[in-house]
């Protein structure tokens, strides 16, 4: 085995001691059936990030997160990388003008999906018709937006083969943050739209009963934020598409914060993955590295540690610096930073020596504040293996500058 179990809690990776503790708590609230750190865990909100545990008739939306269904999809387009470099500069203005990144952006382009005509918009009447109203209009028009932080939209060479992909990294933007915002609010007595206490990173897990009126219309927002989040991936993947003028011929797509009914033991669970990949045996996903660093396409294996993980693995190769410690301490009224670890030249030549074409970004995102993917994927070697290895070629994300009010 290449995992340890720490006061019941199993470890795959190098224990961190803030995700630990925060994984030790949520194993003590709750219907819990096994808690697990996976080897990119880190601090986040109530849940670590690469955090997983398993309840028993339990769903926790503090666990799941403020970004409901953030996730990848990735495509293997019918180009080749080589096809396109001397063009990359172009490319990615393109790309930059089209897509719409950045906090509360709107889309200029109205998209009209089959999605809001989906049943599960009644649990939101449930709450309350302007519950419902908002929502729903917020969610029509940032369908198709990318938001910030460490969201992107990137172009990779297969390793093997010299193909282009495209991969793009986001969740259900303000339409799943005000939906997980309202549900704590719910759970803890105050309106949809109140304004919460201040909440601590290391606050205990937020409960519902799958079976009560609320789990149940939790459970159901959840799954519509999460169709959001697919409906909105797929958009933005066909927009780059139409940019190279090519077609794709396989994709992965999954989320990675999500809370999924799953059998195990021979027994309906509820697992609740924060900033971790389902990996049941054959199943694919997609593992993003920093923007100087590999990403791959990886296979769940039908291995006894896979069993063990209850089908997880890492999201991403794990944050090692904190954005601030980065980026530094953002001064609003002047738009200046001051303290930060990282400058903008460091990233830069580090972005350039990788032969990236980068879009936006902060130093917050730099290549530094990441391990190395390898180097995580290291420890799931007996639950994964890596299909294909994608070099980055092209990255966009929002500016350096954004104001991003979201929680992990």
């Amino acid at each position: 085995m290449t995992y340890q179990t720490i006061d019941g809690v199993r470890v795959w990776g190098t224990p961190e001691s803030g995700a630990l503790a925060q994984a030790k708590t949520c194993a003590e609230y709750g219907n819990v059936v096994q808690t697990l750190l996976m080897a990119d865990h880190h601090k986040g909100y109530s849940q670590p990030i690469g955090g997983v545990v398993v309840y028993d008739g339990q769903i926790s939306p503090s666990g799941v997160g403020y970004d409901i269904a953030c996730g990848n999809k990735a495509v293997r387009t019918n180009l080749l990388a080589a096809d396109i470099k001397s063009g990359m500069p172009k490319i990615m203005d393109s790309i930059a003008r089209k897509i719409s990144f950045g906090v509360g952006r709107f889309n200029n382009e109205k998209v009209d999906h089959g999605l809001f005509d989906d049943p599960d918009w009644a649990a939101y009447l449930t709450v309350g018709k302007q519950e419902h109203d908002k929502l729903r209009a917020l969610a029509q028009n940032q369908l198709g937006t990318v938001g910030s932080g460490n969201h992107y939209v990137d172009l990779f060479e297969e390793e093997e083969t010299g193909r282009l992909w495209i991969a793009n990294h986001f969740g259900s933007r303000g339409f799943g943050h005000k939906t997980a915002s309202g549900f704590i609010n719910l759970a803890a007595g105050r309106d949809f739209f109140g304004k919460a206490p201040g909440e601590k990173m290391d606050q205990p897990p937020v409960l519902l009963e799958l079976n009560s009126e609320l789990g149940d219309l939790y459970y159901r927002a959840m799954k519509l934020a999460g169709r959001y989040a697919y409906a909105g991936r797929d958009y933005v993947i066909e927009q780059v598409l139409s940019i190279l003028g090519a077609e794709a011929d396989l994709e992965v797509h999954n989320h990675h914060n999500y809370a999924w009914k799953e059998t195990h033991d021979g027994k309906e669970v509820v697992v609740v993955r924060k900033g971790a990949t389902p990996s049941a045996p054959g199943q694919v996903g997609f593992i993003g590295g920093s923007m100087g660093d590999i990403s791959v396409i990886v296979k769940g294996k039908d291995s006894t540690e896979n069993k063990d993980s209850y089908y997880s693995t890492v999201h991403g190769a794990g944050r090692i610096m904190s954005r601030t410690q980065a980026a530094g301490k953002m001064n609003w009224k002047t738009r200046t930073r001051s303290g930060g670890q990282i400058t903008p030249e460091q990233m830069m030549n580090a972005v350039n020596d990788y032969g990236v074409e980068l879009r936006g970004a902060g130093t917050d995102e730099s290549p530094f504040v990441y391990r190395k993917l390898l180097e995580v994927l290291d420890a799931h070697a007996e639950t994964i293996e890596v299909m294909h290895v994608l070099k980055p070629i092209g990255v966009c994300m929002a500016g350096a500058d954004e104001f991003d009010p979201y929680k992990d």
